[in-house]
């Protein structure tokens, strides 16, 4: 049933802890591999420009390689595909998928790729909380809630934001709220942020921005970057659209080595556009560029991150699009004039910039909110951010006609991600939380005599005939004797939901289902389809 409960809740702190553990092996992977090659994380500049241009093709043959062993077929990753994993699937995730993740999200990062680590952690995650629940043969709607979990652990463990990790998993993945839910996923996070807070430290990647100084005379400034950012998405978005279209008839091996030849030309000229954010961010905040070398920042940054998701590079888009949001903000201090900026308008307007990007790139407000004052460490941002936040939304969905890229995805690579509202509130609802159990189950042989003593005891009556399973529906008469209406029952496991009973039922809309567990002949209970149009028209189960 949809309530909370300590068994879930005890079940989303396991699944975090395992995602977590996960999240802290493909990180240090990254980590490992660029101490390796780089200076410092990131710093991509540090090498030579023969290394930079070949770097991402030898990540781009690696990748392929990994694929390779693990078939081609196996190649959809991220958020868009765990969104559509959700809704068909109850959240599993394929093995050999999220093999072609692991590995090909630590290459991707580590070599220089435009694209972020919370791609792969929320599909790390989401398998995670899959294989869990399939190995305790969970009830289905259990184990979506679990893969919510398991999401939200590995965006915290990712960030270390788990509020923003919480609520990104609501407003994003699940696009709901439900109580229910919110407790196991808040817990889920907690786990998650606690066990890489104690590996990695506890401090945040990007804490090292200075205590916001924007003043109500500079929030004009404020809510123009936003119009922009709002513009700037929808350009973003529907190129990276355009992108996946144009080149999807094309072989893998064709558009990792495109996307790899083109990161490594970009490169030679423009260092600090590779990686995820953190290289162009560093750049914006130590000194202030020239605006010239800004806006080549900027289209570079853009071009790389739209060339790497759109070829099908393993690995998210938040990172890069935080990093593209700083850039616009920077951007926005080099026009403003000298009378209107002080020491720390560029880390402000960074910042500004970053919200505004991500909340209309993403069509999420809130998860964009909070993810950077949690990343920043500073609640002095959340009035100017919500001022941002606001004007960039209602730019680009109003004005721009933008929506969530990730639902552009989907809907470009025709993969489903919402059902009817019916068949929703049936998936919330477990068969074991609304079958009848108080049943009674016979031989066809058996007198009628005993079937009308059996009736009497208030059970649903099913007749076993040759291994096939009949229900005696019982109809009142005028003369207060017994009679019957025999049905035939659809066998369902009791994993199912009711909006399995429901497809089950539909066309006949009357019968009953019987719910087994593991054999067919182990029978549990009994849902109607009268239940089932009560609980549709009345909200009652029983």
């Amino acid at each position: 049933m949809p309530r909370t409960s300590w068994q879930l809740c005890l079940l989303a702190v396991i699944v975090g802890v395992a995602s977590s553990l996960v999240l802290v092996l493909f990180i240090g992977a990254i980590g490992a591999i660029q101490q390796l090659m780089l200076s410092d994380f990131e710093h991509y500049n540090s090498l030579n420009q023969p290394s930079r241009f070949l770097l991402p093709i030898l990540g781009a043959v690696t990748i392929l390689i990994i694929a390779w062993f693990t078939g081609y077929k196996y190649t959809r990753t991220g958020i868009p595909f765990v969104l559509h994993r959700l809704k068909v699937a109850y959240g599993f995730i394929p093995m050999r998928n999220t093999i072609n993740q692991f590995f090909g999200g630590i290459v991707a990062l580590a070599s220089g790729f435009s694209v972020g680590k919370e791609g792969p952690a929320v599909h790390l995650g989401a398998a995670c909380s899959g294989f869990i629940g399939s190995k305790l043969k969970l009830p289905y709607n259990a184990i979506r809630t679990l893969s919510a979990c398991g999401v939200a652990a590995a965006i915290a463990a990712c960030f270390n934001t788990p509020v923003a990790a919480v609520i990104f998993v609501m407003e994003v993945i699940l696009r709901e709220y439900k109580v229910h839910m919110f407790i196991p996923i808040m817990l889920a996070a907690i786990v998650g942020s606690m066990i890489t807070s104690s590996i990695f430290g506890p401090a945040t990647e990007f804490e090292f921005f200075t205590t916001i100084s924007i003043d109500y005379h500079q929030y004009l400034w404020v809510v123009l970057l936003g119009v922009t950012l709002g513009a700037l998405a929808s350009i973003f978005n529907r190129y990276l659209v355009k992108v996946i279209k144009h080149f999807q008839h094309l072989h893998i091996v064709q558009r990792f080595l495109i996307a790899g030849v083109i990161t490594g030309l970009v490169g030679l000229v423009v260092p600090h556009a590779m990686g995820t954010d953190l290289s162009a961010i560093n750049y914006v905040m130590n000194e202030p560029p020239h605006v010239v070398m800004l806006l080549l920042l900027l289209a570079a940054k853009c071009v790389l991150t739209i060339v790497a998701i759109g070829m099908g590079v393993p690995g998210g888009i938040i990172g890069p699009i935080l990093g593209i949001g700083a850039v616009a903000g920077a951007m926005t201090v080099s026009v403003m004039g000298p009378e209107s900026v002080n020491s720390h308008m560029n880390s402000d307007f960074a910042l500004m910039g970053m919200a505004g990007f991500m909340a209309a790139t993403l069509n999420a407000p809130l998860a964009a909110l909070l993810a950077v004052v949690e990343l920043s460490g500073q609640l002095e941002i959340v009035l100017p951010a919500m001022l941002v936040i606001s004007s960039s939304c209602l730019a680009s969905g109003q004005f721009f006609k933008n929506r969530s890229i990730f639902i552009m995805q989907l809907n470009m690579q025709k993969l489903a991600y919402r059902k009817p509202p019916l068949e929703d509130s049936l998936h919330r609802i477990g068969v074991l939380g609304a079958m009848q159990t108080k049943i009674s189950v016979f031989d066809s042989s058996l007198p009628e005599s005993d079937i009308a003593k059996l009736t009497q005891q208030g059970n649903y009556l099913i007749m076993d005939k040759e291994g096939e399973y009949y229900w005696n529906e019982v109809i009142e008469s005028s003369d207060n004797s017994d009679r019957y209406r025999q049905h035939k029952l659809i066998a369902l496991s009791s994993r199912e939901t009711l909006a399995e009973a429901y497809w089950a039922l539909k066309e006949q809309r009357c019968g009953a289902v019987y719910i087994y567990n593991q054999s067919t002949r182990n029978i549990i209970g009994l849902i109607t389809f009268n239940q089932i149009r009560r609980y549709l028209l009345e909200g009652k189960i029983i």
